[in-house]
């Protein structure tokens, strides 16, 4: 019997499947300072925070090169991701 590969997205993949596939706006949608985000983690490395953050909602704090600080709440504690924009969404008010 051959043993399973333990990789990053190992056991993860099915949670993470979108119904829809990724387009260019995807990957090159800009956001403003302050804005309110989803991450909504796809299955694709570039930039990809934890498994753990997907549906959660933070604020854009600035924009490291390509990708985004985005501070989000877990638990009582604040936590500052360093985010693709592939990986997040718009929230509108």
């Amino acid at each position: 019997m051959v043993k399973s590969s333990r990789g990053f997205l190992s056991g993860r993949t099915r949670n993470l499947k979108h119904k829809r596939k990724l387009t260019v706006s995807d990957m090159v949608r800009t956001f403003e300072v302050g804005n309110k985000v989803l991450v909504s983690v796809k299955p694709i490395r570039d930039g990809m925070p934890s498994p753990r953050y997907n549906g959660r909602h933070g604020t854009i704090l600035k924009k490291q090169g390509a990708a985004y600080i985005v501070e989000v709440k877990d638990g009582k504690a604040r936590k500052r991701l360093v985010i693709s924009p592939i990986h997040l969404t718009g929230v509108t008010q």
